[in-house]
């Protein structure tokens, strides 16, 4: 096979000796329009995992790399005169250079062709070729050149750096903030030779304006860094090797890269992307090189594998036909691949570009939250990593809830930390959310809600919260759904909440609210949101809205009359969950429900006092909060549940969402519940495990309210990471609860941690529960170095 490589970085040299050491009949030529040395960096960080990767794809190559590395584990974090480290990251550093070097004497020492100082076009220039490879890097102008099939998405982020070096040399991996009179910098620098290091400094664009450094020579600038950064340099000066860049030239946008496909058949050969071609990834995770070596890897891999078959005598297509299927096989293997590397990535750049949003953390919680930004280290694999970083962590974590750790006590893992408002306190941080059960006649709760909500109160929970409750006949989702507009519904969660403070340590919380346009529906599992057959009540909302096309029954717009009487209605349920003896009151203005509507522009087309801005649009929703806070005993907490984004153009985002928490907390909220969607069937959004948490870590920590993380959070490990980095200081767990009521116990157990508070009636399960685990750590630890039979009579008890 004939392949040229248009790019002769990383990703294209690799491939280059990776197809050349797999068969050396293959005609390889790597065109790059440097000289065979030049480069414009300093250098590039691996992972231990990255390492092992090139070990096994090309052992010579991987022994000259593990020869040149600086190798580190510690990761320290320096601010406001606080230095704080975590070991056993497994970090190496190589020059970029050298790197180059290393991959381009492999190449000539396997018979590949390198060809330097040769400006190549486009892919035309190479007719006779069987293969083109671009890895012509972030600037492709092979991408640019056949964009319309690549279809790339470039997205420039908000700060600017400037990548130098100096010789200093840093021992660990060094995160330095500095604050300046314009806003904060922040410095990543790591050893990466014997004598040299890498120091990238970084800043928000507005940041870098306000600064003037736009307005400095390249000298001048670097300068400005040095000064900066001087306690952290011991005297060493920064430098450039960017000699092609003048000015704030050198000061660029990180340029985030994604294409809608790698391949594109141009007629005459296919014409592959690789490397910064085909993605990026911000260097905070520092896997740009790293994904443009494992690029190589898969697509020496993909081709190989098709060769092989044929070899076999499988039977297989053409030569054109097995090259297709390869190139398929490599973009569908590696695209997802590098999506969990890019949204990392996401997760790491924003964390950098709002540095401002996490500064008044205490340093200890800084730089925790530093460590797991993205989301890729959790706090048990931060565990694995430095145990005793971590315990020491969650010591500091649970003095600061009120609790000192005794000699003989395992550390508190931050879920079981206690958590207070106002009068209530919390005896951990695990909530059960308030889950629609569509189970009432009339509104009237029975024995299922006693059973359902009074399990999982025993189930370890610090707090249950009742479903979605109304406060009127009119403003139920659908006839199964609870009320509390009568005496005796309130007598009915009476019995419940009595139940609870009687029989558990948990607290209880009510949750009122009005379902708008989105009301009188069936029960789910009789069709989810379609219209009653029969027995409909009228419908009222911000504005006349049909919430499915042509499915939905109409509301209408509320006149001021409405409003008076729904607000008097919220007032008297409010009043009835005081008496029913509640510890806590939520009111919800979320998911398209009628407070919702008001709140959202998708669903608020007002001309009056209460449409328009979002301070309009707030205007009624805080209207009724106040009423109720006013009637509600002043003793206990109120929380509001907002959708933080309605994923829809044109809708809330979460810059609205940090507002609509400022305006709740002016008038009294005590915690902002952050949820989103559910406002607009039209909505897109972007799944994850806890993919809603964003939105409670930018309220919480910008608003400077209490939040309640919610949605796919399904682990403790999940709860611990989110408390521990500060992000929310309760989570919401929904399904896993439905699942087992006794949720919260189960994943103490798994975790070791035994000073969980069980029901007593309960004691004899907690017991074995933890028997059975140790024993099954005991197994896997065991089996780890158990051959498969060996482990398989292990599993059966043999």
């Amino acid at each position: 096979m004939k392949i040229v490589c248009i790019g002769g970085g990383p990703a294209g040299l690799y491939f280059a000796l990776l197809m050349k050491k797999q068969d050396p009949r293959h005609d390889i030529t790597v065109v790059e329009r440097n000289k065979p040395y030049d480069t414009f960096g300093w250098g590039v960080v691996f992972s231990d995992q990255t390492l092992g990767n090139l070990q096994v794809a090309d052992p010579e190559t991987a022994g000259k790399i593990l020869g040149a590395f600086n190798h580190w584990d510690d990761i320290e974090v320096n601010i406001r005169g606080h230095r704080i480290r975590s070991g056993g990251h497994g970090f190496c550093g190589i020059g970029r250079k050298r790197l180059l070097n290393i991959l381009q004497e492999r190449c000539e020492e396997l018979g590949v062709k390198l060809v330097f100082e040769t400006d190549v076009q486009g892919d035309e220039q190479y007719p006779d070729a069987d293969l083109i490879v671009a890895s012509d890097g972030l600037n492709s102008r092979i991408r640019k050149k056949y964009e319309a099939f690549y279809r790339p998405d470039i997205d420039l982020r908000l700060c600017r750096f400037v990548w130098l070096g100096t010789h200093k040399k840093f021992e660990a991996f060094t995160f330095a903030f500095e604050e300046t009179e314009h806003g904060w910098f922040q410095a990543h620098a790591y050893q990466f030779d014997g004598d040299t290091s890498t120091f990238i400094v970084e800043t928000p664009e507005e940041v870098w304006l306000k600064a003037g450094l736009d307005r400095m020579e390249k000298e001048e600038s670097i300068a400005y860094c040095e000064r900066l950064f001087a306690k952290y340099l011991d005297g060493h000066p920064l430098m450039s090797n960017a000699s092609h860049l003048r000015g704030s030239a050198q000061w660029i946008r990180f340029p985030r890269v994604v294409c809608g496909t790698w391949v594109h058949h141009n007629g005459r050969q296919p014409v592959v992307l690789m490397g910064d071609a085909a993605h990026t990834a911000h260097f905070s995770i520092g896997s740009g090189t790293k994904l443009a070596l494992e690029d190589s890897i898969e697509l020496a891999r993909c081709i190989g594998r098709s060769t092989l078959r044929q070899a076999q005598g499988d039977r297989v297509p053409a030569q054109d036909g097995r090259l297709r299927q390869a190139l398929a096989d490599y973009e569908a293997a590696r695209s997802v691949e590098v999506l969990k590397i890019q949204n990392a990535a996401r997760n790491s750049t924003e964390w950098f570009e709002n540095v401002d949003r996490y500064v008044n953390l205490p340093p200890e919680q800084f730089a925790y939250s530093l460590l797991t930004r993205s989301q890729r280290i959790s706090h048990e694999n931060l565990r694995l990593r430095d145990r005793r970083y971590v315990e020491q962590y969650e010591d500091w974590i649970a003095e600061a809830a009120g609790l000192q750790r005794k000699p003989a006590q395992q550390p508190v893992p931050p879920m079981f930390t206690p958590f207070k408002l106002r009068s209530i306190a919390l005896k951990n941080r695990v909530v059960v959310s308030p889950m629609a059960q569509y189970s009432c006649a009339d509104g009237q709760p029975a024995d299922y809600h006693l059973v359902h909500l009074g399990s999982r109160a025993m189930g370890g929970a610090g707090m249950v919260v009742v479903e979605m409750t109304c406060p009127s006949p009119d403003a139920r989702i659908t006839p199964g759904c609870p009320g509390l507009w009568n005496e005796a519904q309130r007598d009915g969660f009476r019995r419940i909440v009595d139940f609870v403070h009687s029989n558990t340590d948990a607290k209880i919380a009510m949750q009122l609210g009005h379902a708008g346009p989105k009301g009188s529906t069936r029960v789910p599992w009789e069709g989810e949101d379609q219209p009653l057959e029969a027995g409909n009540w009228p419908l009222i909302s911000a504005s006349p809205q049909q919430y499915l096309d042509g499915i939905s029954d109409w509301s209408r717009a509320m006149t001021r009359e409405d409003m008076d009487r729904v607000r008097d209605d919220f007032v008297r349920s409010t009043r009835f969950a005081a008496e029913a003896g509640f510890d806590w009151l939520e009111l919800h203005c979320a998911h398209g429900y009628l407070l919702s509507s008001f709140i959202s522009p998708l669903t608020n087309q007002r001309t009056d006092d209460y449409g328009g801005s979002l301070d309009n649009r707030l205007r009624y929703p805080l209207e009724v909060f106040r009423a109720m806070r006013a009637a509600w005993p002043q003793h206990l907490p109120m929380s509001v549940r907002i959708s933080a984004h309605d994923w829809v153009e044109g809708g809330i985002t979460p810059d609205d969402a940090v507002e609509i928490a400022r305006a709740f907390k002016a008038a009294g909220c005590d915690l902002v519940d952050c949820s989103s969607g559910q406002v607009s069937k039209k909505q897109r959004p972007v799944y994850g495990r806890m993919y809603q948490t964003p939105f409670a870590d930018r309220v919480r920590n910008e608003a400077g309210i209490a939040t309640m993380a919610v949605g796919a959070i399904f682990e403790a490990d999940h709860v611990n990471s989110i408390i521990a980095a500060g992000r929310a200081d309760l989570c919401a767990i929904a399904r896993p609860h439905l699942a087992n009521p006794a949720w919260t116990l189960l994943e103490g157990a798994k975790l070791g941690y035994h000073d969980v508070r069980w029901p007593v009636q309960y004691l004899s399960g907690k017991s074995q529960l933890e028997r059975n685990l140790e024993r099954e750590r005991a197994m896997a630890v065991q089996a780890a170095s158990l051959s498969p039979l060996e482990q398989a009579n292990l599993a059966q008890g043999v």
